[in-house]
């Protein structure tokens, strides 16, 4: 009579010497891998792609207000707002904050904001940064607006999105997606808001 562990040892050894199962058993192993790599290509593309179009949010609203002739009204603004703001369509607009300043550079290459207008939440208010403040333009963007005879502008456009990944799974915090583009006016000189 065989005993409880000669038995064991016996079906050990038939199990060892059996193949059936086991692509199944690598595949199990491999599937949890496989689907992360998977899951995080796509929060990671779908991320990319939502920066890119915060990148085109703020492109598009500099080149409207940098388009302007000399005043633009709030409610012209407003609209400049909404206009770039249908970018993020189909996507959610409500975490988007857009901002869009005018910067004076002065002939010895001081900076200070001129005016600031956000728009978040469907309300257009004052924009963060103060009128009389400096704003911390790029050295390449000050050297390029620098002229040693007037004031030059630029017209500074911000946008802010606070990106939630579509699973959670790879990433599951909210991204805050940041980006800002530098236009001079279009016509030349200063551009008003009232």
């Amino acid at each position: 009579m065989r005993t409880a562990l000669q038995r064991l040892l016996a079906r050990l050894r038939q199990l060892r010497l059996r193949e059936d199962g086991v692509a199944a058993v690598e595949f199990a192993l491999i599937l949890p891998i496989m689907l992360l790599v998977y899951i995080g290509s796509v929060e990671a593309s779908a991320a990319i792609a939502m920066d890119r179009r915060v990148q085109s949010v703020a492109g598009t609203l500099g080149d409207l207000v940098a388009r302007s002739d000399t005043t633009i009204t709030t409610a012209a603004l407003t609209d400049y707002f909404q206009a770039a703001g249908g970018i993020m369509t189909p996507y959610p607009s409500d975490p988007l904050r857009q901002v869009v300043s005018q910067v004076r550079v002065q002939p010895d290459g001081t900076t200070t904001v001129e005016w600031s207008w956000q728009y978040a939440n469907d309300a257009l208010s004052a924009g963060p940064h103060e009128a009389g403040s400096t704003f911390a333009l790029p050295v390449a963007m000050r050297n390029v607006a620098r002229d040693d005879a007037k004031d030059t502008f630029v017209i500074v456009a911000e946008g802010t999105y606070s990106h939630t990944p579509l699973y959670g799974f790879v990433l599951n915090q909210p991204i805050n997606l940041y980006r800002e583009n530098f236009l001079m006016p279009r016509f030349g000189g200063s551009i008003t808001v009232n």
